[in-house]
């Protein structure tokens, strides 16, 4: 896991009018997250990568299928469909978002909602989403590539969480066995567990990046915590009262730590990080 750009890259990117005139608003008010990679920059909204900047912006093929035509109209002709006028990355922006919500699960829109509204951007006390899709390919490359949902700070501590959604099978097994979720949490652990050093290392990188660039004042990372709390969302009261207590709570308990939210749009990140904490 490697968390840095190069410092020609980040003045590159200030330079962009895609930058300048929509993604750097949006980030800010939280409504895209910008991610630090290796010598690249990932753009998200709404659970979907809408852009990647390593030096020059791409988006996916899917997402940039946009067309605009000599005229609004509501509706078009073949004829209309075979003389497209050209994307456009600044001028189809808000085309290209709603072309990548469309594609997202409901799994990245469950963690979009909590970036949305705790991003490292915004002025928030607490705790605070720092990354998403956290991948450890580097630190085991003997499996497969694993991406952790969700990674937060608070008061120079990082810890990652997975989330899952309440119709997700892997949270659900028979009475008495373990659902998969288990096994994918522990070897979470294990991959945290010695790289601790390197983890917070890269981070406070990172989050250096993201200060200068936005002139924020984030803390800088100390310590990272080994445990991965499972955050589950999208069930109403009457599940709550009936499967989840009968089967999930029977399965997990005492063998992870996990948080319940029926609506996550609701969820109080520092609610989370105290639950997950005590």
């Amino acid at each position: 896991m490697e968390r840095n750009i190069e410092s020609n890259i980040a003045k590159a990117l200030e330079r962009e009018e895609l930058f300048q005139k929509k993604l750097r608003g949006d980030v800010l008010a939280g409504d895209v997250f910008m991610a630090v990679r290796k010598n690249r920059l990932d753009f998200y909204y709404k659970g979907g990568k809408v852009f990647t900047y390593d030096g020059e912006f791409r988006t996916h093929i899917k997402y940039a299928s946009v067309y605009r035509l000599d005229e609004e109209k509501d509706y078009v002709s073949q004829k209309d469909l075979n003389r497209p006028k050209t994307c456009d990355f600044v001028e189809d922006y808000e085309r290209i978002k709603e072309n990548c919500a469309l594609h997202s699960g409901i799994e990245g829109e469950g963690v979009a909602r909590v970036y949305s509204r705790y991003s490292y951007a915004k002025s928030i006390s607490g705790a605070r989403v720092l990354d998403i899709e956290v991948s450890f390919k580097s630190i085991d490359e003997g499996r497969k590539q694993d991406r952790i949902d969700l990674l937060l700070l608070n008061n120079g501590i990082l810890q990652f969480y997975e989330a899952k959604h309440f119709s997700n099978g892997e949270i659900w097994a028979k009475p008495g066995a373990k659902p998969k979720v288990v096994g994918q949490i522990a070897r979470y652990h294990e991959q945290i567990k010695g790289h601790e050093n390197h983890i917070v290392e890269q981070y406070r990188g990172y989050v250096k990046i993201v200060n200068k660039m936005f002139a924020l004042n984030i803390e800088l990372p100390q310590a990272v915590d080994r445990h991965v709390p499972l955050l589950v969302f999208g069930f109403d009261r009457d599940q709550l009262r009936g499967r989840f207590k009968t089967l999930f709570e029977g399965n997990l308990k005492g063998l992870i730590k996990y948080y319940p939210i029926g609506d996550i749009s609701k969820m109080q990140i520092n609610n989370l990080w105290s639950s997950c904490n005590s």
